[in-house]
């Protein structure tokens, strides 16, 4: 197993140190501040010095003193302000929640994800700061899974921040009876972090495995705390059903293997047991909702022995199902690969025509390439040709676009180009 690189350990220890920093001193947009420096710093320094023995520790250590720094500049500059004021003379340091004790290890992700998921902030604006503040995520890949422009994003997460400090919003975990407030849009979270570690959306790499692994481990703390709650049960029950493809879904050089065509015997046989056991017990004892339709729909696939053994019809009855309670056009995207596959590649470019107008998909580089592959599968090659092009030039994620542009070379390798020109073989 190699070793994880600097980035990956930055990565995997920011939301750690913001929530140390938090829970000590209480200033969640200061906090979020100079834990980016200390970031920046550590990419900087540990490139040369080498990795410290507590890459955590030494975040924490950081990014305390420029608070501390902050803090005491942003004190000094009102003493002064006093002073000339002729008013009485400002109080020594005094740090909100402060608790100066030595961190050994605590981990408060879990009380930092409850405190952006809070009641009195706007859904959509405490799940994007969440994702940020959790889940390492840029505002761009925010936004890309919203299906918003990036500047409204931003304002979201704005808007989130300047409500925490408003409204001196504190760092602990909700008591029980409010826990229930908080879980929608905790769980959202988790499944939007899983869906970006599973599937990075920019960059060289096909997954994060350390994101992935992260939203697993907080959504077992969840159902820990609600073992009973069908949707938490169902969304754990999802991401092991899913992240047991693990290992068989990219290639030596990391390119992107689609579900027909992995090695099946890679499968994470422990993760699949697991989430089988979780979504029967959901679906038997909890009210239905939209992570239990889909950890359904994985455990079909996963439990296909082959590719072609793929209950499919199954699988276009539970789409129906989770566009009735979720609709999305993400769902009906999915529905329509469903279709095609249950039924024919026209049934499934019939589902496709409702998408067309909708402008919070039509320019996703989703939406092209399942029309792609539609239109392949029709026998429609120039159409599928121009799709694929499209997506792949709208894709942000190089191993998508890597796919994309060999299923190009592949169509067009002994056919005409779409204007009619030939093409040469080889």
């Amino acid at each position: 197993m190699t070793e994880p690189s600097v980035e990956q350990l930055l990565r995997h220890a920011a939301p750690k140190v913001l929530s140390a920093l938090v829970r000590r001193h209480g200033y969640f947009d200061l906090a979020e501040d100079c834990v980016q420096e200390a970031l920046f710093a550590a990419s900087v320094q540990w490139a040369t010095d080498g990795v410290p023995d507590d890459p955590e520790g030494w975040l924490v250590r950081v990014a305390n003193r420029r608070l501390i720094d902050q803090r005491r500049s942003e004190q000094a500059r009102r003493h002064r302000e006093l002073r000339v004021a002729e008013l009485e003379p400002a109080d020594q340091l005094v740090v909100t929640g402060a608790d100066t004790r030595p961190d050994s290890g605590r981990d408060d992700t879990l009380a930092l994800l409850f405190l952006c998921c809070h009641p009195d902030l706007p859904p959509a604006s405490g799940i994007a700061l969440t994702l940020r503040a959790v889940g390492g995520l840029t505002t761009a890949q925010i936004a890309r899974a919203f299906l918003v422009p990036e500047a409204t994003m931003a304002q979201r997460i704005s808007r989130a921040k300047q409500r925490i400090r408003g409204a001196g919003l504190t760092f602990t975990m909700p008591p029980p009876d409010q826990i229930e407030d908080r879980l929608r849009a905790v769980l959202r979270v988790l499944y939007l972090i899983f869906n970006e570690g599973y599937t990075a959306s920019v960059g060289t790499d096909l997954q994060r495995i350390e994101l992935a692994d992260e939203a697993v481990r907080l959504t077992r703390q969840v159902y820990a705390l609600r073992p009973d709650h069908g949707e938490v049960t169902g969304l754990l029950a999802l991401m092991l059903l899913t992240d047991a493809r693990r290992a068989a879904r990219g290639g030596p050089d990391g390119e992107l293997i689609p579900l027909a065509q992995q090695d099946r015997s890679r499968w994470n046989g422990a993760y699949i047991r697991e989430g089988t056991a979780l979504i029967e017990s959901a679906l038997d004892n909890a009210p239905i909702g939209p992570y239990q339709i889909q950890a359904a729909i994985a455990a079909v696939h996963d439990e296909a022995k082959k590719a072609e053994d793929t209950d499919w019809p199954q699988i276009v009855e539970l789409y129906k199902l989770l566009n009735r309670i979720s609709p999305s056009p993400v769902v009906t995207l999915n529905y329509a690969v469903a279709v095609a596959m249950a039924q024919s590649a026209l049934a499934g470019l019939e589902v496709l025509e409702s998408l067309e107008d909708d402008s919070r998909i039509r320019d996703h580089h989703r939406y092209h390439a399942v029309r792609g592959h539609l239109l392949d599968m029709a026998g429609d090659r120039c159409g599928a040709v121009k799709c694929y092009r499209k997506a792949a030039q709208a894709t942000t994620s190089v191993p998508e676009q890597r796919y994309l542009d060999a299923e190009i070379a592949r169509l067009t390798r002994e056919t005409a180009d779409c204007d009619g020109s030939p093409r040469a073989a080889g």
